[in-house]
């Protein structure tokens, strides 16, 4: 059943007005009629409702609530990414499958080894690109919210980011004992805020690994393989919501 983001504005008396986007997406793409039934999540609360098709026009359709679900489709942990700004096609992979998998938050960082540059305006515009397909892909996915994008951010706003977290996890390939089992089997608190930090193409400078570690960040080991930037993203975001959910 295709499923829908709604804001809570517009539910009105056990009726739902999908707008926009919504209207083209159904009526050209899915090419639903009358009576047909949707699932719509109001991301302002996280509640689904099962929904029936009762008007289509041009500019929107209106839909009957006919039941409220709960979903199970949010893990428990909160994940933040912070990726270093890699090529990107590179970003726009990353955000797409970590959505799929459960990241809440991504925010690009600016590291020493970052070859992309990019001006305000150029920025602006990733941004809302990179929005749009963590949209999607939690649509496809059947997520309850839509994780945020947020504005990129230079590596020292990163580490005064840190002590938001309740643990702060940095893939660096020097790192040689500390494993990610070794942290997550001593982790006992649940609904934790844990941040990821992927460094560019190039690798984390050590000045800035020395940085992170001062901040309270803790760096990990793959072991014996060096993976690619946007494989280290999924990796990471995959197990750690498999084993704390």
């Amino acid at each position: 059943m295709p499923k829908f983001f709604i804001k809570t504005r517009q539910i009105y008396n056990n009726y739902i007005t999908l707008e926009n986007e919504d209207v083209k997406h159904i009526k050209d793409v899915l090419r639903m009629k009358k009576d047909e039934k949707i699932n719509i999540c109001d991301i302002d609360t996280s509640q689904n409702y099962i929904c029936e098709i009762c008007e289509i026009n041009d500019e929107n359709i209106k839909c009957k609530i006919l039941e409220q679900t709960i979903s199970k489709a949010e893990p428990n942990t909160d994940i933040t990414i912070f990726q270093a700004l890699p090529k990107f096609e590179k970003m726009e992979f990353i955000i797409q499958k970590c959505t799929e998998i459960g990241a809440k938050k991504f925010a690009p960082v600016i590291m020493k080894r970052c070859t992309v540059k990019l001006d305000e305006k150029s920025a602006t515009k990733k941004i809302e690109r990179w929005q749009k397909i963590a949209e999607a892909a939690a649509k496809q996915s059947g997520r309850d919210i839509i994780p945020e994008v947020k504005n990129i951010i230079n590596f020292e706003k990163l580490c005064n980011l840190i002590e938001k977290y309740d643990i702060v996890l940095v893939a660096y390939e020097k790192e040689e004992e500390n494993t990610l089992k070794k942290i997550l089997t001593s982790i006992n608190k649940p609904n934790l805020k844990i941040a990821i930090v992927i460094g560019p193409e190039g690798g984390i400078d050590e000045t800035e690994i020395s940085k992170l570690k001062k901040a309270g960040a803790k760096t990990i080991t793959f072991g014996k393989r060096i993976l690619r930037t946007e494989t280290a993203a999924i990796y990471l975001t995959s197990i750690i919501t498999y084993e704390l959910n």
